[in-house]
């Protein structure tokens, strides 16, 4: 069993990105780490040239029951057992994530988006609090207005049997860049299977809101870890979020920012930020994280 892995979804439009963050999972992670890439069947031959010790390339398919199809020419996919309503290309990228994390033999994962490059090294077991991985929470973070966030909170108390989520405000357990336990993984899966008398992975792609992360850290803050919920950690990543490009000026102010604890940072693909000034970013991050 290796000490950690890292689990990341692609397709071809974040091809580049991917490559970044590879590269940096090369540099900052020990010999035994394997980078796990989820990608689309049409994409697996671009993501080929990565496959090796240290990458499985892995297709949607071999992580899903044969009853799980893509609808062609579209984000949508079906559970031929029931196929209505169809499932958002979205909802099988979380169950993907938790699918590959179930299966892996690592005591950690770490979950990476494309967009993520790692900037320090990584070694779970310095995460690590009296033997448990951090939780990514951040305390009280959704307030009532975050309408997304509460029907996530409740889809996931639904999903693993308890009570109605209390009114806001409620913990942001949301995350580009977190530390995944398989064990923990594992045993969620098994409780939602309890919980609605149905297949874990035909209970969770039934919801059309769902959020992963936060069916997560609900399972551990209040089944898994109840009596003694693991530390938060909400410092991992060094995030842009905006839907606005960044200039080459104000890339390299936000990089100079980088958290001294932050391990990542991820400039969102959805910014539209140039890959030159994307790379400059990344550039300034490293030589910040040397300091």
């Amino acid at each position: 069993m290796t000490k950690l892995a890292v689990v990341t979804p692609s397709f071809g439009p974040d091809a580049e990105l991917f490559a970044q963050l590879h590269a940096s999972v090369l540099e900052h992670t020990t010999d035994d780490t394997v980078h796990h890439v989820i990608v689309p069947p049409r994409d697996r031959a671009l993501f080929g040239r990565y496959a090796g010790p240290r990458c499985r390339v892995w297709t949607e398919p071999e992580l899903l029951p044969r009853r799980y199809v893509r609808v062609p020419r579209s984000g949508l996919w079906v559970n031929t057992l029931r196929p209505w309503p169809p499932i958002r290309g979205w909802v099988i990228q979380q169950a993907l994530k938790l699918s590959a994390t179930a299966m892996i033999e690592a005591d950690a994962v770490l979950i990476a988006d494309s967009d993520i490059v790692l900037v320090r090294p990584v070694e779970a077991a310095a995460f690590r609090a009296g033997g448990r991985l951090p939780l990514h929470r951040a305390e009280g973070a959704v307030h009532a207005g975050m309408t997304r966030h509460v029907r996530w909170h409740q889809v996931a108390r639904d999903l693993l049997g308890l009570p109605d989520a209390p009114p806001p405000p409620l913990h942001d357990y949301v995350s580009s860049l977190t530390f995944w336990d398989p064990v923990v993984v594992r045993a969620m899966r098994a409780r939602i299977g309890q919980a609605t008398k149905r297949h874990w992975l035909d209970a969770f792609t039934s919801r059309l809101h769902i959020s992963e992360f936060i069916l997560y850290g609900v399972y551990v803050d209040e089944i898994h870890c109840l009596d003694d919920p693991p530390s938060a950690n909400t410092a991992l990543c060094h995030n842009y979020w905006d839907r606005t490009p960044l200039d080459h000026d104000a890339a390299l102010a936000w990089a100079d920012r980088l958290n001294p604890e932050a391990i990542g940072m991820m400039i969102s693909a959805k910014s539209g930020t140039s890959l030159p000034v994307r790379q400059a970013a990344v550039r300034r991050c490293a030589e910040v994280a040397e300091r």
